[in-house]
């Protein structure tokens, strides 16, 4: 058995992703712009939905939520990852890497949880018209809402207890740009086994549930589409989910692409890091564009925000 130096480890230090200056720099200022861009698109969603009348429905209140967790889930990660482009010694704190995995899981569980509560929404839009104000009313849009992050943040809980409750003497360098459970995980030189399993159960069957809640939502909104006699009735039908179909796929898209691909001794660490990003950077910034781009009503809200902001600047 391998015997190794049981020492407290008091900070992590990240691998990166990249170590060259020349490098570092630009990825610096790109994605630091990826961020901006971030912040002002889901920041822009939220300003449209609380000012515009129009679009306070329960709809609009899950995009509302949706945007919330676009800026919370980058946040968790970015801004260190920012920094740590700037300096030599790229770490963090053991606290901040308990809080860092606890934060950017549960606002990953709970966007799981979320696009789910948003298909079911659809699906009773789409399915049952003349019953939709009767079944999503505000008391159960607040129920959606409340267990759809409540069930985000405990899951991200018992993942966090369990993984730093391992012992760590093997070594304190994470192989990714944040703390995330797997790279954490292995470095552990105590049994993982429970940690594991925990991730593979656990996440596993709330993450499948999630995705069935989703698919079988769609596989009756699509039945219930092509139901419809006239093409401009199912043109409209169909216009009102295309925008969350497209976040859906982009979602579990660039999901599985980060954690579901073949290992491959020919890529880099930090080709695998990068690619990392897909979910954690570049889907947050694109779900405001989406919705910004397919929706007529949140384009006209985002009008009607802009002109009148532009009014009071020349006032």
């Amino acid at each position: 058995m391998d015997s190794y130096n049981f020492t407290t480890v008091n900070e992590f230090i990240f691998i990166g992703l990249s170590d060259l200056p020349q490098v570092r720099y630009p990825l610096f200022v790109l994605f630091a712009l990826i961020y901006q861009v971030t912040l002002l698109g889901n920041c822009a969603i939220l300003l449209a939905i609380t000012t515009e009348k129009k679009l306070r429905t329960p709809m609009y209140y899950f995009l509302g939520n949706l945007s919330l967790l676009d800026i919370l889930c980058p946040s968790a990660t970015v801004p260190k990852m920012l920094e740590n482009l700037l300096t030599e010694k790229q770490s963090i704190s053991f606290v901040g890497c308990v809080l860092q995995l606890y934060f950017f899981v549960s606002m990953a569980g709970t966007e799981v949880f979320l696009l789910s509560a948003m298909a079911y929404d659809r699906y009773v839009a789409i399915c049952f018209p003349l019953q939709y104000t009767l079944i999503m009313t505000k008391v159960r849009c607040a129920q959606l809402m409340s267990g759809t992050w409540a069930a985000g943040f405990l899951n991200s809980l018992l993942h966090t207890v369990f993984t730093f409750r391992l012992s760590f003497c093997k070594s304190n360098h994470v192989d990714q740009y944040y703390c995330d459970i797997p790279p954490v995980v292995a470095l552990s030189c105590s049994s993982t086994y429970v940690a594991k399993m925990l991730v593979l159960v656990v996440g596993g069957i709330l993450a499948i549930s999630a995705f069935l809640i989703t698919l079988i939502s769609y596989i009756y909104i699509i039945s219930a589409i092509l139901k419809i006699q006239s093409a401009e009735g199912k043109r409209k039908a169909f216009s009102t989910c295309t925008s969350h179909l497209l976040v859906v796929g982009l979602f579990y898209g660039t999901l599985l692409f980060t954690y579901m691909r073949p290992s491959s001794s020919q890529q880099s660490p930090a080709r695998n890091r990068l690619i990392s990003m897909l979910y954690g950077v570049i889907t947050p910034m694109l779900n405001p564009i989406i919705y910004s781009l397919r929706n007529t009503d949140v384009k006209e809200a985002l009008r009607k925000v802009l002109h009148h902001k532009t009014c009071l600047l020349l006032k």
